[in-house]
């Protein structure tokens, strides 16, 4: 006790006792007593009833939690037991009684609202601790602010909402203050800079908005502000520069913008400085290596423009260099090697250049050395072999080579190495064998080469072995059989050979990916066993065997992949219990046999692709039971039947390929329901009869591919095929189709390929279909049209009457060619008497128009005539909706192509077409379009002179497989850069923009160089001010961008 107090009684007793020979005076002293009695009792009662508020206070907050148990810490707290004795409750004695002084319910498993709480009775409090109760929730009681004791305050680890009272500021005596791992939101309370005793702020991992108050530099006493993975935003206080008894400030995972304050190196006492994950830009200021007692450095995730300041050898205590992903520049500085306390190094992510220190071989403490990511050149210095604690090496994705050195094998601490992504060549050392602790070892996609050293077989914990994308061949080593412990092998694009080894003999494989090799032989016999197995892919080797025989049941296989190997056999009703499958790949193969019912309890599968096999029966019925399936790829078997009705089920099928086998009967109507279908090949199969449904038309997202040819399909082809405006390819030829070809066919804007040969059809050919052949419609019964080979349906109509006109014409024509020769030799005379100023006004008012810049118009004109044989079309070089386009070698050497436009008289549209094209070549002046040299525009004739591009469409070369392996990927990625330029140029560079509303691969132009030219612009739009978005689309499906798949308003961006 504080205090020690005399009892009243006592002294009444004593008093009493000397004062017995005097009873007057006995009297007098129990008179002058009892007032001071009388206090005592009241005293007594108000200490019963503080004492009781504050019991009052706890038990009511505890009826109200809603899950206690009886063996929780709050079990003691009942009436029958003194406050004082209740788990967690420190009391301490004062002058008025016994008072609580301290809570600590740290970890209890409470749950319930903590702002159920009445913390105002408790108002002697010192410490209070209800932290981790993570069934806790509420907001911060209100009257917090009224424990004018407390020096601690713990509430972190719970689910608290709403924001930090204000009230908060009043706690004048705090010392500590954690509310971490909440869900508080609001700001900071500037008031919280009153707290002058403060000595640590943890708010992290909240809501917390808004700046960093700058009421937090009056804290002076700060050594710890943590107030890391919240959504502060603002800059960094230069303030904060005051608070120079801070040991540890994190401020990380936050919003924070501009650049780091210079002030921060008054920080002199920091050891902790975390400011990753924010959006702070600049330099890295000089004066944070003033730091000289600072072990870790956090500062990823920005988006500085700096280099790694060479001072930082000054922070001699620096255990932790954590830099990623902030776009640092330059090289690392030789001097980190100096830094020998080092132990962990994360630069990863950055555009960091030269090659790596050898100093950093002086760093025998560093565990960890991230430097992945980054454009570091030049070969691993051997010194990196010191590195003896080294436990995780990643130098991937870098621009890496030479041979590894084979001082990495002393790095015999390491778990990790992981060096894929650059171009290590040479063989793999022997030594990396000596990294028995390797749990992952990554080397894919380098050009290693040579074969597999066996040493490999000493990795007896590695779990992930990555060696694709390399060299490497020859027999994988049969040491592999000893790594039990692996889960994820992959070899691919390698050409290794032999058979592959036993590699699940600890039943943990999960991964095998061997795609593109020379394996060869049986599988291993663990493999029919593995049930761990979750990825089997072997595609393109040379694998064989019964592969019902080898395969087994694998419950959490979800990729099957062995296309393209010599496996035989009959397929195993087993597969219908791998219920995880998604991809089912078994092309290319020699399997025999039905295809098993049981595939279709495979509701999970996506891909089944089981083309180019020797299967036989009817497809089965139930196929339409697998409704997640977007490819189904049967083709090249020898399958009869019909087609499934209930194909119609498999409403997210994008890709049906069932060519090239013996089905027959009708194409099901319900194929109509396969709404998201992309391609629908059925061709070859010679049986499938009847009419092609109407309900092809609801595909409205086929894109690539329409063949039904080669087949015995009659009837009209039908007008919904129209709606099929996004389709490049309809092959509907060799069957018996009859009729005319629909008028609808000229909509489909973005179709390059419509070939109906081999038909009964007849009628006029529709205009303007899109780089029309005249082979596509060869061997009809009447087809006409205004293509090359293919009659005039103005001389097809005219023929029935020939017979009448021979009689006519014996007749007439000596009367004719009388006629003639007298009008001829009349005009012969009058010409001669024409000036030349007269001939021109002639051409003039025959509406003749010659345009055409750096030549005489008359002159270019005929010249072009006679060049191209008055337009032959052994000239003619391509074909498109509008019009051909001939190649054109003038008189002077120079070659142009000139495209030449369908006779006016098909209609406006061409018209509008031409004068749209005229008018956007002559507002373009930019590298990748096309430039127009001229124009014409004559009663018989309508072309544009244009620049002739060597190598024609980048559609011609890439339907050429000779052509197409020239185009490389870095000349892809050229030619796209090319037309982004072009289409950026017509959109931003114009005025008014000016919106192709075509691009496809056919109007893509490549010149010698393979440079990219577009072309084309005959539904071209200009975009005039008032008029900045439409809602009809326009152009063709070529390409449309992301955003406009959905909307129908298209805006220039």
């Amino acid at each position: 006790p504080l205090y020690h107090i005399v009892p009243p009684t006592e002294l009444v007793e004593s008093m009493a006792t000397r004062a017995s020979g005097c009873p007057w005076l006995h009297l007098l002293a129990i008179l002058f007593l009892l007032p001071s009695m009388f206090g005592e009792a009241k005293a007594a009662a108000r200490r019963g009833t503080w004492f009781t508020a504050q019991t009052a206070a706890l038990l009511r907050w505890k009826s109200s939690l809603t899950s206690i148990s009886s063996g929780s810490a709050l079990s003691t707290w009942s009436p029958g037991v003194h406050p004082c004795n209740w788990t967690g409750i420190t009391c301490r004695r004062a002058a008025q009684g016994p008072s609580i002084t301290g809570v600590s319910l740290r970890g209890a498993g409470l749950a319930g609202r903590l702002d159920v709480l009445n913390l105002q009775p408790l108002s002697l409090l010192t410490s209070l601790d209800i932290s981790n109760n993570f069934h806790l929730s509420g907001r911060i009681p209100p009257t917090v602010g009224m424990l004018p004791m407390l020096s601690m305050l713990n509430f972190s680890g719970n689910q608290l909402t709403g924001g930090i009272p204000p009230a908060i500021g009043e706690l004048g005596s705090l010392t500590v203050m954690d509310l971490s791992f909440n869900g508080l939101s609001g700001t900071i309370p500037a008031n919280i800079g009153r707290l002058q005793s403060l000595q640590s702020l943890r708010l992290y991992h909240n809501n917390l908005t808004g700046i960093i108050p700058p009421s937090l530099t009056n804290l002076t006493l700060l050594r710890d502000l943590s107030l890391f993975t919240n959504h502060l935003t603002g800059s960094i206080p230069i303030e904060l520069g005051r608070l120079t008894a801070l040991e540890e400030l994190d401020l990380a995972d936050n919003y924070l913008t501009g650049t780091i304050p210079s002030s921060i190196g008054n920080l002199t006492k920091l050891g902790y400085l975390g400011l990753s994950q924010n959006l702070l830009i600049g330099s890295i200021p000089h004066e944070i290596t003033h730091l000289n007692n600072l072990t870790v450095l956090m500062i990823s995730q920005n988006q500085f423009t700096s280099t790694i300041p060479a001072a930082i050898t000054n922070l001699t205590k620096l255990q932790l260099l954590g830099a990623s992903r902030s776009n640092l520049s330059g090289h690392i500085p030789e001097q980190i090697g100096s830094l020998t306390d080092l132990r962990e190094v994360y630069l990863f992510g950055n555009k960091l250049t030269g090659s790596i220190p050898l100093s950093l071989g002086n760093l025998t403490m560093l565990t960890y050395l991230y430097l992945y990511e980054n454009n570091l050149s030049g070969s691993i210095p051997y010194v990196l072999g010191n590195l003896a604690n080294l436990q995780e090496l990643s130098l991937s994705s870098n621009a890496l080579d030479g041979d590894l050195p084979s001082s990495i094998g002393n790095m015999t601490s390491l778990t990790s190495l992981r060096l894929q992504n650059n171009s290590f060549s040479g063989t793999i050392p022997a030594e990396l064998g000596n990294l028995g602790n390797l749990v992952n070892l990554y080397l894919y996609f380098n050009k290693f080469s040579g074969s597999v050293p066996p040493s490999f077989g000493n990795f007896r914990e590695i779990t992930d072995l990555r060696l694709s994308g390399n060299r490497l061949s020859g027999p994988l080593p049969h040491t592999f059989s000893n790594l039990t412990n692996l889960v994820d092998i992959e070899l691919s694009y390698n050409n290794l050979s032999g058979q592959v080894p036993d590699l699940c003999q600890g039943k943990k494989l999960q991964w095998f990916s061997a795609t593109t090799n020379q394996f060869s032989g049986s599988f291993p016999g663990s493999f029919k066993d593995c049930s761990s197995l979750v990825i089997l892919d072997i595609m393109y080797n040379q694998m064989d065997g019964d592969i019902a025989q080898q395969l087994g049941v694998y419950p959490h296989l979800k990729f099957v992949g062995l296309t393209s190997n010599k496996l035989h056999g009959q397929l195993s009703t087993d597969w219908g219990s791998c219920g995880n499958l998604t991809e089912l790949r078994l092309g290319g193969n020699v399997i025999t046999g039905h295809i098993p019912r049981e595939l279709t309890k495979l509701t999970k599968l996506r891909k089944l692709d089981l083309h180019l096999n020797r299967l036989t029966g009817e497809i089965p019925p139930e196929i339409g039971k697998l409704v997640n399936l977007y490819l189904l790829d049967l083709s090249q078997n020898d399958l009869s039947g019909s087609i499934p009705q209930n194909i119609g089920q498999m409403d997210v099928l994008e890709v049906l390929d069932l060519s090239s086998n013996q089905l027959d009967g009708r194409i099901p109507e319900e194929v109509g329901k396969c709404a998201r279908l992309q391609s629908m090949k059925l061709n070859n199969n010679n049986s499938l009869n009847g009419s092609l449904p109407g309900s092809i038309g609801k595909l409205i997202h086929l894109q690539t591919t329409l063949d039904v040819s080669h087949n015995n399909l009659d009837g009209a082809i039908p007008p919904e095929i129209g709606n099929l405006d996004m389709l490049v390819s309809i092959n509907l030829s060799h069957n018996q189709f009859s009729g005319s070809i629909p008028a609808t066919v000229a909509g489909l804007r973005s179709m390059s390929v419509f070939d109906v040969s081999y038909n009964r059809l007849q009628g006029t050919v529709p205009g303007r279909i899109h780089n029309s052949s005249a082979e596509w419609f060869v061997h009809n019964r009447g087809l006409c049209g205004e293509l090359a080979g293919l009659p005039s349906c103005h001389s097809s109509a005219a023929n029935h009457q020939k017979k009448d006109h021979i009689l006519m014409l014996k007749v007439g024509v000596p009367v004719f060619v009388a006629i003639t020769c007298i009008a001829a030799c009349i005009f012969f005379v009058l010409i001669l008497r024409k000036k030349s100023s007269s001939r021109e006004s002639a051409i003039v008012k025959r509406g003749d128009l010659f345009s055409i810049w750096n030549f005489d118009g008359k002159i270019a004109f005929e010249d072009i005539i006679n060049a191209t044989d008055n337009f032959d079309e052994k000239h003619c070089i391509g074909e498109g909706g509008f019009g051909n386009v001939y190649k054109v070698d003038l008189p002077d050497g120079q070659v142009v192509a000139v495209k030449k436009l369908h006779p006016i008289e098909e209609g406006m549209h061409d018209e509008q077409c031409f004068r749209r094209e005229i008018e956007v070549l002559t507002k373009v002046r930019q590298r990748s379009i096309v430039k127009l040299y001229g124009f014409c525009s004559h009663t018989q004739y309508r072309f544009l002179v244009c620049q002739y591009i060597e190598r024609g469409s980048l559609a011609s070369i890439l339907n050429n497989n000779d052509q197409a392996i020239q185009v490389d990927w870095q000349k892809r990625a050229i030619l796209i850069k090319d037309v982004v330029q072009a289409i950026s140029y017509l959109h931003h560079g114009c005025d008014p923009p000016i919106i192709h509303r075509g691009i496809t691969s056919s109007n893509i132009l490549l010149d010698s160089e393979y440079k990219a030219f577009v072309s084309d612009f005959g539904t071209a739009r200009i975009l005039k001010p008032d008029s900045s978005n439409w809602t009809a689309l326009a152009g063709t499906y070529g390409y449309i961008a992301p955003g406009n798949q959905t909307t129908p308003v298209k805006t220039v961006g």
